[in-house]
């Protein structure tokens, strides 16, 4: 796995709260909660991107 890198995140209380819950919920750390999140919406981007590109 390659190395992680910190930084700091600012985010307001009521998202940190929502995230925080839905990281519960699914047996996840909020950290570990946020880079699932980050990850979804790269491969989503990454699958529209490809779709975009190819021709008609």
């Amino acid at each position: 796995m390659a190395e992680k890198k910190s930084f700091v995140l600012r985010i307001n209380p009521e998202m940190l709260k929502e995230i925080e819950c839905w990281a519960s919920d699914e047996f996840r750390s909020i950290n570990g909660q946020i880079e699932y999140l980050l990850q979804q919406a790269l491969l989503e981007r990454k699958k529209n991107t490809r779709k975009k590109s190819k021709p008609a």
